[in-house]
């Protein structure tokens, strides 16, 4: 009906988006109900064991209330951040968010605006921990205390090339918006800035495509692959 919300990603009565059906994959998405006698524990979640689980998560986590799904992640979160700037609400921050979770941040920060967009986030910001910052200073202030190096992602004069910087384990990833890119106040703030190599004839790249492969350049030089899921 015409103004109704839209169901929640996670809600059992939604239809299934074009992507979750791979070609040989099962026909519903997550799981039933427990079959036989429940497992004890403190992470189970009964009313997940008793209706079925169709949340987007792994087999790990499944069945599991979602406090203890953060409290298992926050014991293996990566030691980089990611940032992005929020003033003109741009869509790309809930698939930046998304990527963050697979990527396990330790951290996302929305600067600018408090109201973000989260439909792209697929429900993911749940499980990630997400802070606001007034503006990039502010940020930069707050990394900083705790030892974490603020890096722009543009390409402006002068900036590192991702391919062959040494990108170091404490650092956040600050983008901008997505045209302008970054703010004149937050490339002040950083620390550098880095650029991503292309080879066509657009001038930039999507934002969250820029995020994706900036958190992936940090998982190949600093994570420990044999814990990554490889369902």
């Amino acid at each position: 009906m015409s103004g109704s919300p839209p169901p929640t990603p996670e809600s059992p009565d939604e239809p299934r988006a074009p992507y979750d059906p791979v070609p040989h994959g099962p026909a519903e998405v997550g799981v039933g109900p427990w079959e036989g006698p429940w497992p004890e524990g403190p992470q189970w979640d009964p009313d997940l064991l008793r209706d079925g689980d169709r949340r987007n998560v792994v087999d790990r986590y499944r069945y599991w209330r979602l406090e203890a799904v953060v409290a298992d992640l926050d014991t293996r979160r990566h030691d980089f951040h990611v940032a992005i700037e929020n003033w003109q609400h741009d869509f790309n921050i809930g698939t930046v968010v998304r990527t963050a979770n697979a990527f396990l941040a330790r951290e996302v920060h929305i600067v600018g605006n408090r109201r973000w967009n989260r439909r792209g986030a697929m429900v993911t910001d749940r499980y990630q921990h997400v802070r606001h910052h007034p503006d990039v200073p502010a940020l930069a202030a707050y990394l900083h205390e705790r030892g974490v190096a603020l890096m722009g992602v543009d390409n402006l004069p002068g900036s590192r090339h991702l391919e062959t910087w040494e990108v170091p384990r404490a650092v956040c990833f600050l983008f901008g918006q997505e045209g302008p890119g970054l703010s004149e106040g937050a490339r002040q703030a950083c620390d550098g800035t880095f650029s991503i190599a292309q080879f066509g004839s657009t001038r930039s790249i999507n934002a969250s495509a820029a995020a994706a492969v900036a958190m992936h350049a940090w998982v190949v030089r600093h994570a420990d692959l044999d814990t990554a899921w490889r369902g």
